[in-house]
């Protein structure tokens, strides 16, 4: 999976297990005039709602005492969702995303794939407050 795929999966199913629903009860076959007839499938559940990146990032930072600067360093942000933030996975991260600007691991590329970062979760469905986009 890429790096943006784990940013992605880490915010985007923050508290999924505690969120779901208990199990539907089984339902039986209908038997009628002898013959079994299937009942019909649970209906799907509804498509997830969009999720706010913000309020995700800080239930993470408030369960780990802090986070750190995880709203402008993408280094905290790595550490926040317990990725690797070292300098070759921020350069592989750079590259998924298009990201070059300045020299690698410096603070101009660091900002800006920050931003880049941001920008794709809104892209894929994340609800990110501009105090995260800037």
């Amino acid at each position: 999976m890429s790096i943006f795929g784990k940013i992605m999966n880490k915010i985007f199913h923050h508290g999924e297990a505690k969120a779901q629903a208990p199990a539907t009860p089984q339902t039986q076959p209908i038997t009628h005039d002898g013959a079994t007839i299937a009942a019909p499938a649970p209906a799907q559940a509804a498509p997830a709602q969009n999720v706010d990146v913000g309020v995700v990032l800080s239930e993470m930072a408030a369960m780990k005492g802090g986070g750190g600067n995880y709203q402008t360093s993408i280094v905290d942000l790595l550490k926040l969702l317990d990725l690797d933030s070292s300098l070759s996975a921020r350069k592989e991260l750079a590259n998924e995303l298009n990201v070059h600007v300045g020299a690698d691991g410096s603070a101009e590329e660091n900002i800006a794939l920050h931003k880049a970062v941001m920008q794709k979760l809104a892209e894929n469905g994340g609800v990110v407050p501009e105090s995260l986009r800037n």
